[in-house]
């Protein structure tokens, strides 16, 4: 293969020869790491204190309220504020936080509460911090570039989800919790030297509201009229609720691999194998940036992501089956998740693309904010609803079958708006003077 059709294959770095956008993905990529030993500290630092899973179940919830209020407000407050300044207030905000988690530890303030109350005020200033981040990059960068630009945060993101959990597993051993806390407070200054960098960024057409109730339902109500962007929530939410079965891999683990009730490889594997596919995804998506037809290019990653969950439901079925295949069928269903992780990667930047190049930049803030929502939303909601099936049809039905939905749904929904079918990117040549 020539240097040339190497260098179309892999992902398109051209969004990184804007200084700005350059300084705040090399800052992430020393950021993420930080924030994923955060991630994983605080439910084994709950677990260490008090021994019990459902006190490290409630993380979930002391975090899923603070991203869905705030990742609606603070989308208002990016639709009224200098984004820059909202980042600055923001980014400084995690660091605080990060470290009074690392005061508390190295304390030894063992209080449950305290821990997740910090954890609380952490995932609301992510939530406002997110959304701005989002609405920032058509600012930046030319429409064109924000699928390569999207792909290229998100292989970064899901590079630390996997990286984090091993680094963060070697080392509370060794270092214990308050200084994974002390290296995610440093490791965020990077971030913050990228932000102070940036120019000023006002709103656009801002109407100068305050950012209240009435400023987020604005924003919700104005998807009504933007089919193509209500559209873009609507197949992910589609493909999440009914098609993430990550609340089915324990048991999966167990009962189909053959591995130990209490984690092993198996485990790991089917855990991985979502976050390994985005990655891949990400460093060979050279083609992106190419495509124009972004609209059918999301339909398409979202059914190539229904088969790949219909796959690793078969796979599970027939280990059921026939015990002597387990190794074989482990190997296939990972695969299946890797080609699953790597649509939805793909899927993700195209939607985010959509919704940056579509959207009015007075609400931008507060529709990447309903994208925080829906992101974080979604899977939770789909641990719910695969766990239910699975206990009245198992595990391998409840996959396979949510996989069946997505590939049905998603059909139906891009034949009933057919205007999210056909919609393609206008490119800076192809706009008149």
């Amino acid at each position: 293969m020539s240097g040339r059709s190497l260098r179309s294959l892999t992902a398109d770095t051209r969004p990184l020869a804007d200084p700005h956008f350059r300084r705040l993905w090399t800052a992430n990529i020393v950021t993420v790491v930080g924030a994923q030993l955060t991630v994983v500290a605080v439910p084994a630092q709950i677990y260490a204190e008090t021994g019990s899973s459902a006190y490290v179940g409630l993380t979930g919830i002391f975090g899923l309220v603070p991203l869905v209020v705030f990742g609606l407000w603070g989308g208002a407050l990016a639709d009224h504020f200098d984004r820059r300044s909202l980042l600055l207030v923001t980014t400084t905000g995690l660091i605080g936080t990060s470290a009074l988690f690392w005061l508390q530890a190295a304390l030894g303030a063992s209080d449950v509460w305290l821990l997740l109350g910090l954890f609380s005020v952490q995932q609301a200033f992510f939530a406002i911090n997110q959304p701005t981040r989002s609405a920032v990059l058509p600012k930046l960068l030319p429409d064109e570039l924000l699928p390569a630009a999207n792909s290229l945060n998100m292989t970064i993101f899901q590079a630390g989800a996997i990286a984090g959990p091993l680094v963060a597993g070697a080392l509370i051993p060794v270092l214990g919790f308050s200084w994974l806390y002390l290296i995610d407070s440093v490791c965020l200054l990077a971030t913050l030297w990228a932000v102070v960098r940036l120019p000023p960024l006002p709103v656009e057409g801002a109407s100068g509201r305050p950012p209240g109730l009435r400023s987020v339902v604005e924003g919700i109500g104005y998807l009504r009229g933007h089919p193509v962007l209500l559209m873009s929530f609507l197949v992910d939410i589609i493909a999440m609720v009914f098609g993430m079965p990550r609340a089915l891999f324990p048991e999966i683990a167990h009962e189909s691999f053959a591995g130990p009730s209490e984690g092993g490889i198996a485990f790991a594997l089917l855990f991985a194998g979502i976050p390994l596919g985005a990655v891949l995804g990400g460093v060979f998506s050279g083609w992106v940036s190419r495509i124009d037809a972004q609209g059918k290019a999301v339909v398409w990653c979202i059914l190539v992501w229904g088969l790949a969950m219909v796959g690793f439901g078969t796979s599970v079925f027939v280990a059921d089956q026939a015990p002597g295949a387990v190794h074989v069928m482990l190997v296939l269903a990972v695969v299946m998740l890797t080609i699953g992780g790597a649509a939805d990667m793909a899927s993700a930047a195209f939607r985010m693309s959509i919704l940056q190049a579509s959207a009015n930049d007075a609400v931008r803030g507060r529709l990447q904010g309903i994208f925080i929502v829906v992101v974080a939303g979604g899977p939770r909601i789909a641990d719910v609803a695969h766990g239910a099936t699975a206990a009245m049809v198992g595990t391998a039905v409840a996959a396979a079958g949510g996989g069946v939905l997505v590939v049905v749904l998603t059909t139906a929904a891009a034949v009933a708006i057919p205007v999210f079918w056909r919609y393609r990117l206008t490119r800076e040549a192809d706009r008149p003077v």
